[in-house]
Formats: structure tokens, C-alpha cells, sequence
């Protein structure tokens, strides 16, 4: 039996109180999540039922959202951001993972959270969850994968300046981005032999070097080494050519050079069902692929598609990565 997913509150001023009830409604009886959060954070007439331990959150669900009580420092209205909560956001995810790590929860999912909150709020010293997560989980490094029904990206620099990705994009980090993928396919998603589709960095893959050397010097040679080693690799190819539909038929996840070179295809494709999953922890993490939309939160109005499919992927991935390990 799969244990409950522990799902994290996100910043609470954002859609994720909304998203997260919305998503029980939808999912009550199909899957089994909790919520980590201050209730205050939700309306009064919130469908809450209070847990004292995930192993109570099945009974609950068909009640209500469980919900496993984390005092905050004050009130969170929605869209007004407050710094004073900072800490607590950043508290949830790390008792999330612990929760999982005790073996009390099958995977984390997290709502959006907003790093300049956290970071003017409470110190936050990492870019994002992702790094975040892989110090949670007590790994050098971790691979961001976005993916959807039709797509899965994987961006080999993440969130750093466009001008500093080509000194970033190492041999090593590029070999251990692939390594990671496609680890994680076949242990978390079942795939025997992932076919992994890399792009080059610059237009038309450098174009044998009339538009770039990256390609040639380092993308290239390694991609044959990994070859060498079984996997089915092809590359390194034009990313304008990747992503239309007859060349998504031809691998099962595409590596990109830089963010906005993976995440903008398959936020063209799917933005709404698009999931954020972080491959090489010791755990499952998923999340919804937006962010905390202070906008609109409060309003009744945000879209809770990514938010379910996240949880439906992590129920998903924690289900395969039990056979896996215990085949």
C-alpha cells in the first residue's frame, strides 16, 4: 500500500490554500494526500480535517482535506505578501521531507513558493526548491524535469543568467544530468531503455561550428561516450527542430541546454497539466509548474490541473519506484 503524499502549503498569500482544495475535491477518491499548513491560511468554511499523523489522513479524506497543523507566524491574507511567514514556508518543505524520509509519507508534493519572499523573509540562500531539496535529501546535485501528457524536458542550467550558462554547461554536470535522467526513467517511471533526445546550445546545434563551438568540442564527444556505454542517446540536434510533434514521437525526454530552451516548449504544448519533478533524490518530489500568482489568489478563480497531476505523478512514481526496488 502506498502511504500518503505529503503535500507542502506553499506560500500561504498564493493560490496554494485554493489549489490545494480544489485538488482534494478532484482527487478524494482516487488518491491520498495531506496537507502541512495553518488552517488560518484557508477560508473558515474550508472543508479542514485536522491529523494528528499522516497514517490518519486516509480516514480523513473523505471528509475533508486532511490537514497536519503548522503554526505560522501570523495571518496570511491572500495576495498580501507577508516576510514574517518566510520561515515557516521553509520549515514545511523540510518537515515534508522528514516526514517522507521516516517512512510516515510516499513523496512530497510542493506548492508554489516566491524565493524573493523567503529570501528578504527569512535568509533563503538557494535559488529555488530544487536546490533546496537536494540539500533536504543530501545530494550534490539534483535534475529538474518539467513534464507533461505530450512532453518531458530536462534543463541542464537552471536558474542562473543566460550569459553565464556557457561556462556553467560543464562536461561533468552535462554527463550527470543525462546519467540522472535516465536513472530516474527507468526507476521511476518504468521505462526499460530511455530514449534521450540532447539539444545543442547554439542555433542549428553550432552548425559545425559556423555558430558555435560548444557543440563540437564538448556536447558531441561526450554524447558518443555515453553511447559507448548503451544508452540511447541522439543529439546533439537543433532545438528549433525538437519539439514538433512528429520529433517528440522519437524519444521519451529531451535535454536542454538552458532553462528557457526547455521549459518554453512544454509550457507551449500543455501550460496547464505541466508537472515539476525533481529526479536524483533519495525521495519523490513533485509540484505544480507556476508559481504563487498573488494576483489572483483568493479570487476562486486559479487553475488546480497542475496541482493534480503533480499529485497524481508522485502517486505514480512512488508506486513504480516500490516495484522497482523490490524486484
Amino acid at each position: 500500500m502506498i502511504r500518503p503524499i505529503a503535500l507542502t502549503c506553499g506560500d500561504p498569500a498564493g493560490v496554494g490554500p485554493e489549489i490545494s482544495l480544489k485538488a482534494w475535491a478532484a482527487l478524494k477518491d482516487e488518491l491520498c494526500f495531506f496537507v502541512i499548513g495553518d488552517a488560518r491560511h484557508f477560508p473558515t468554511d474550508a472543508p479542514l480535517v485536522p491529523i494528528n499523523a499522516p497514517d490518519q489522513a486516509p480516514a480523513a479524506m473523505a471528509e475533508g482535506l486532511p490537514i497536519l497543523p503548522h503554526e505560522f507566524a501570523e495571518p496570511a491574507p491572500a495576495g498580501q505578501v507577508n516576510h514574517a511567514n518566510a520561515q515557516g514556508v521553509i520549515d514545511v518543505i523540510a518537515r515534508a521531507v522528514d516526514l517522507v524520509q521516516q517512512g510516515q509519507a510516499s513523496a512530497v508534493c510542493t506548492n508554489p513558493i516566491n524565493k524573493q519572499v523567503l529570501k528578504e523573509g527569512a535568509g533563503f540562500a538557494h535559488p529555488g526548491h530544487t536546490e533546496y531539496l537536494a540539500e533536504l535529501g543530501g545530494v550534490d546535485r539534483s535534475v529538474m524535469m518539467l513534464m507533461a501528457p505530450e512532453l518531458r524536458v530536462v534543463p541542464v542550467t537552471i536558474h542562473i543568467p543566460l550569459a553565464d550558462v556557457p561556462t556553467a554547461l560543464t562536461p561533468d554536470l552535462l554527463r550527470d544530468t543525462i546519467l540522472t535522467t535516465h536513472g530516474a526513467l527507468i526507476r521511476d517511471f518504468g521505462l526499460k531503455s530511455p530514449r534521450i533526445a540532447v539539444a545543442g546550445l547554439n542555433p542549428h546545434a553550432g552548425e559545425g561550428g559556423t555558430m558555435g563551438l560548444e557543440e563540437g568540442a564538448m556536447i558531441a564527444p561526450l554524447l558518443n561516450d555515453l553511447r559507448a556505454q548503451g544508452l540511447s542517446i541522439t543529439g546533439p540536434l537543433p532545438a528549433d527542430t525538437m519539439f514538433h510533434p512528429k520529433a517528440r514521437e522519437t524519444y521519451d525526454v529531451a535535454i536542454c541546454m538552458y532553462h528557457d530552451q526547455a521549459l518554453i516548449p512544454i509550457k507551449t504544448v500543455n501550460f496547464a497539466a505541466g508537472v515539476n519533478v525533481t529526479l536524483g533524490l533519495p525521495f519523490i518530489r513533485t509540484s505544480p509548474d507556476h508559481g504563487t500568482a498573488f494576483d489572483i489568489a483568493g479570487k476562486g478563480i486559479a487553475e488546480a490541473t497542475s496541482l493534480i497531476e503533480a499529485l497524481r505523478a508522485a502517486r505514480a512514481m512512488a508506486s513504480q519506484r516500490a516495484a522497482h526496488d523490490n524486484a
